[in-house]
């Protein structure tokens, strides 16, 4: 079913519903039908052809539906309010999607109601954009009320001098005529334009500077001042998250994991799920994203974009009524996608599990690096290369135009550890040597406190070589380098480690002082020691409070540590498992070798 929802270019969505349907059954008894300018064969339910913002087409398709629903925002609002006073089930609610789809208003309407955002305020002319530089200093964020998305409609005014002091936008345009031409470069300004410009002025005494030519491109491409701007103050996050929220009939909400969203020039290139941030800023994010989408109208999954800043704080950028860019990745990644989801809360079926059923995962957007027929090439390489990575899938959306920066799939790689993921994306954009996915994250840390630990500890590492089981050695002594144990610990998880195995002799704290930094279990090898033969070390690890769990084995034995650890590894992965059935059966036919009697001699 899901396969259905990764064809982008299907702008509207509408379902029949069986009410009673059970619901392992609930897929089967579901047609599912759309409105396209292309014929588009995975509609099994139909489809009728026209465009999605053309009302009559519209009010046509709805007679078909028991419930409406849409792909994307820029839909004709009144035509949903029409339908809906005509009965129809419009989710979510031509409300919703008016605010929505007017960025503006989306702004006025969040602040009204204490959401946190940056200050912005609406522009209708030159002296107002002069007004908001004053008011918010610069650089300054220049927005299209509607029709934005991908990188579209945004625009930077670096300096005041950017904001052109001798002319508003009637002046500019009887300013340039066509013919003979004047050449102006832009040059390289605050690493953000490069471009040339050419015009001719009809008078020698309007000699527009080159910035002031660039602000007007920019200002003409987002449809200038009748077409509806406001502006924004500049906001220096630190980084960009995302919260795909899903509402369901009884207003009841289910939140997928905080993601991390990586732009290239204003379009979302990478999403890394879960977010790495500390988990106190991921339950702000759901927190305000629950709170934005419960003012809001209809069921359905809402994409909420956020802001984190330097000091801490979640400011709420835009949200999106609909299946998201950001959610992409949990086709593959969680017990229910999105695209389930959203048929889930609009058919008002139970919501299913949104949580990840994997660790990590990464989304890469494929996005055309160049026009027509060479975009293509270099997008079809890119997925030939995909094909090769361990843990990624390919979705194609077949668009029939390339052009370039446009959103033609995506790449999905999803592992055990973020750091393997990311491995594995740094290979399939060759950021690497070619094959480095062959190169194996470790997964189990073998730790003590000095050197001298290691001839017990290599042990463990012997153990591990024997299975094929990666890991890393490294000395941290809880009383020496406080800072470089915490480092170690608070970064393990993330850097695709599993499993801590931790040697210590004497007073024994690094165990303890490990597994109360980390959440990965960790096992404690108490070291021999000339003072007390390593009972002291022994009771130390053991003695664990309440709460800290550490595994410990015998005094010196760093071996069964390793063993353990490899048990542990097992459970998500059978090749393991066998390998370690036949560890098992090689020390049994070791054993049984010496109850061998040997024969009478004649």
């Amino acid at each position: 079913m899901n396969n259905i929802f990764q064809w982008h270019y299907v702008k509207r969505w509408c379902f029949e519903r069986t009410r009673d349907a059970l619901i392992p059954k609930w897929r089967d008894g579901l047609a599912i039908r759309g409105v396209s300018e292309t014929v588009v064969g995975v509609l099994g339910g139909g489809q009728l052809v026209g465009s999605f913002d053309d009302g009559d087409t519209v009010r046509e398709f709805a007679k078909r539906c028991g419930v409406l629903t849409v792909e994307i925002e820029h839909v004709d609002a009144v035509t949903l309010e029409k339908l809906e006073l005509l009965g129809v089930d419009c989710q979510p609610k031509a409300s919703t999607i008016r605010i929505i789809q007017d960025k503006y208003l989306q702004k006025v309407h969040f602040s009204q109601h204490g959401i946190p955002l940056t200050d912005f305020m609406e522009i209708d002319n030159l002296a107002h954009v002069k007004k908001a530089g004053e008011l918010f200093g610069y650089p300054l964020m220049i927005k299209s009320k509607r029709l934005a998305y991908d990188g579209r409609g945004n625009a930077v005014a670096h300096t005041k001098e950017e904001l052109p002091s001798v002319c508003d936008w009637s002046t500019m345009e009887s300013m340039v005529e066509d013919g003979d031409t004047m050449l102006c470069h832009a040059g390289k300004m605050s690493g953000h334009y490069q471009d040339i410009y050419t015009v001719k002025l009809k008078s020698s005494s309007h000699i527009v500077p080159c910035w002031a030519m660039i602000v007007v491109h920019e200002m003409y491409s987002l449809g200038g001042f009748d077409h509806g701007l406001y502006v924004e103050r500049w906001m220096p996050f630190v980084k960009e998250l995302a919260v795909i929220v899903a509402r369901a009939r009884d207003k009841s909400l289910s939140c997928f994991p905080v993601v991390e969203t990586i732009h290239k020039d204003n379009i979302c290139h990478i999403v890394e799920a879960p977010a790495s941030v500390p988990d106190k800023i991921k339950r702000l994010c759901v927190d305000i994203a629950k709170k934005t989408v419960r003012l809001l109208e209809g069921a359905g999954v809402f994409a909420v974009e956020l802001f984190l800043t330097k000091d801490g704080q979640v400011l709420l950028n835009e949200v999106a009524p609909r299946p998201h860019n950001s959610g992409h990745h949990t086709i593959e990644s969680c017990y229910t996608s999105q695209y389930e989801q959203h048929l889930r809360a609009i058919l008002g079926l139970p919501l299913g599990d949104p949580s990840m059923k994997i660790p990590a995962a990464i989304m890469y957007n494929i996005l055309g690096e160049d026009e027509g027929e060479a975009g293509f090439y270099l997008a079809h390489q890119l997925i030939g290369k995909a094909l090769n990575i361990p843990g990624a899938s390919v979705h194609w959306y077949d668009k029939p135009e390339m052009r370039k920066l446009r959103k033609m799939g995506h790449i999905t790689i999803v592992g055990p550890s973020k750091n393997i993921v990311n491995t594995r994306l740094d290979s399939l954009l060759e950021r690497k040597t070619p094959g480095s996915h062959g190169v194996v994250t470790p997964c189990v840390a073998i730790i003590m406190g000095s050197d001298s630990d290691l001839p017990t500890m290599k042990d463990a590492a012997e153990i591990l070589k024997i299975f094929g089981v990666p890991y890393e050695v490294t000395i941290v002594s809880a009383h020496r380098t406080p800072e470089r144990m915490y480092s170690f610990a608070s970064s393990a998880k993330e850097r695709g480690i599993q499993i801590i195995i931790a040697g210590a002799g004497g007073a024994a704290h690094l165990p303890e002082m490990v597994v109360s930094l980390s959440p990965l279990p960790v096992i404690g090898v108490p070291i021999r020691t000339s003072s007390s033969d390593g009972i002291d070390s022994l009771l130390s690890i053991v003695q664990m409070p309440k709460g800290i769990p550490v595994a410990t084995v015998a005094i010196g034995n760093a071996t069964n540590a390793a063993l353990l650890a490899v048990r542990i590894l097992t459970a998500d992965d059978a090749d393991l498992w066998n390998r370690v059935i036949k560890y098992q059966n090689e020390l049994k036919d070791t054993v049984c070798s010496f109850w061998a009697v040997p024969s009478s001699p004649k």
